[in-house]
């Protein structure tokens, strides 16, 4: 994608994760096919300012497949949030659970005003998938509110509530032999929220797509001091390129080593 407001290109980056016990867990879907083919009707607007590559190998269906795996073997899908760009592929796996915070399943029914009709689209889910929404229930994850159990599911993934993007917002945290995965979704959109200075169109661009800027405020130094406080953690955003291609060489490096976790967790970005 490539925003009118921000310099560098960005991706939409989902996790493919291969489990002992549940199949195959898709972190974010990204678009979807039906987005390409233009079945629902993406805005001018949306198409106009963030400029994404509409391409049928993009999609996460199309990178599943090209792996020798098919839409069903995709059992749980765990969404960050609901947004167009990272639930659009939903309809691609009609037949996995969905897994998602209560509050952003509630936002995306409602769909209140314009911002919310903007950036939620009914299509994405018109097939009626098997919804798992989730509330915290006093679990914690790193000292921050978190659910850690996902129904149905055994492996190490769970939903760290960062609300303020959109109301229901989470971090999606998955465990990998040593290691923890967090995908930050939106919470941030650069780098440098977390490491050091942002440019002056990500701020803007932040900004503009934010529901409530003093908890989204919140949520970026919570993922700061867990960066700073915990080195077996690889945070990353969900559009940050260079975050992208930094995991995906780590991850190849990890894949290849003989002490490399039997789970693993492939990278994927359009």
């Amino acid at each position: 994608m490539c925003p009118v407001a921000v310099i560098d290109r960005m991706v939409a980056h989902c996790l493919l994760v291969e489990t002992e016990r549940d199949g195959l867990v898709l972190v974010d879907t990204g678009l979807g096919t039906r987005d390409v083919s233009g079945a629902t009707k993406l805005s001018a607007a949306f198409r106009k300012i963030v400029g994404p590559v509409l391409a049928h190998n993009e999609t996460a269906i199309a990178q599943v497949e090209a792996r020798g795996f098919k839409a069903s073997d995709v059992r749980h899908i765990v969404i960050t949030h609901l947004d167009l760009d990272h639930a659009g592929g939903l309809v691609d796996f009609p037949t996995a659970k969905v897994h998602v915070h209560a509050r952003e399943h509630a936002a995306a029914m409602a769909r209140a005003d314009f911002k919310d009709r903007a950036r939620y689209i009914k299509a994405h889910w018109a097939h009626g998938p098997k919804w798992e929404v989730y509330s915290e229930d006093g679990d914690t994850w790193r000292g921050l509110p978190a659910i850690t159990r996902l129904r149905g599911l055994d492996a190490d993934i769970g939903l760290v509530p960062l609300h303020g993007h959109t109301r229901g917002h989470s971090a999606i945290v998955v465990r990998g032999g040593d290691r923890w995965l967090v995908h930050a979704g939106d919470a941030y959109y650069h780098r440098g929220s977390i490491e050091g200075k942002l440019p002056l169109g990500i701020v803007a661009f932040e900004r503009a797509m934010q529901t409530h800027p003093a908890q989204r405020r919140a949520s970026v130094a919570a993922l700061r001091q867990l960066h700073a406080s915990y080195p077996d953690l690889d945070i990353f955003c969900a559009h940050d390129a260079s975050e992208f291609a930094a995991l995906t060489s780590s991850a190849s490096a990890r894949q290849a080593s003989p002490a490399s976790s039997p789970a693993a967790a492939s990278h994927r970005g359009a």
